[in-house]
């Protein structure tokens, strides 16, 4: 079986950490541990949610993608890639848009793309604020050129991506299920 990677791609506050812990905790699908300069929010744990680095820390790693967000450095290294490889033939990343892009280009039929979205993009807000950032972080966030890039689906990922919308999280969590038993079923039949 071609080992294939999850790509979870979306704007802050679409729910794209709370779908990756879904998949994990569910399907027990390991998640690809992504490297960030941010501060570490409470309860997150390094090593589990993020590698959380210094700035140069984070240029000693070998990145796959990596990119600027909101004044942060984030990025995904072929290490961690390769040891949730060693784990499952399946995995799980959240990437930015950019980085969506990326793993296509460099990964080709691996990267399975998934574009997570809501119907109202004004309760983004709502969201950002919910999960604890404070209102400088939401304010810097929010008026990001790369928040912005990730409210819609890059046009060179159109009809290569899988279209999520997370209006209501039952329903979302059904949309992921099929996903997932669909792609078990067919790779049990090849």
């Amino acid at each position: 079986m071609q080992k294939r990677v999850i790509v979870i791609m979306g704007a802050a506050g679409v729910g794209k950490t709370s779908i990756c812990s879904y998949i994990g905790k569910k399907f027990g699908i390991p998640q690809v541990i992504t490297h960030t300069t941010r501060a570490m929010r409470e309860g997150e744990v390094d090593g589990k949610d993020y590698y959380f680095e210094t700035p140069s820390s984070f240029k000693e790693k070998h990145f796959l993608e990596s990119v600027t967000y909101a004044g942060n450095s984030y990025g995904s290294s072929i290490e961690g890639l390769n040891r949730a490889w060693e784990q499952s033939d399946l995995v799980v990343t959240v990437l930015d848009t950019k980085g969506g892009i990326t793993y296509k280009e460099e990964l080709g039929d691996q990267a399975w793309l998934w574009y997570v979205t809501i119907s109202d993009q004004g309760k983004l807000v709502e969201r950002l604020h919910q999960r604890g950032d404070g209102d400088e972080a939401v304010e810097k966030r929010i008026s990001s050129p790369e928040f912005k890039r990730d409210l819609a689906l890059p046009a060179v990922l159109k009809g290569k991506a899988e279209v999520l919308v997370n209006d209501d999280w039952e329903s979302l969590k059904l949309q992921v299920d099929g996903l997932i038993n669909d792609y078990e079923s067919n790779a049990r039949l090849s």
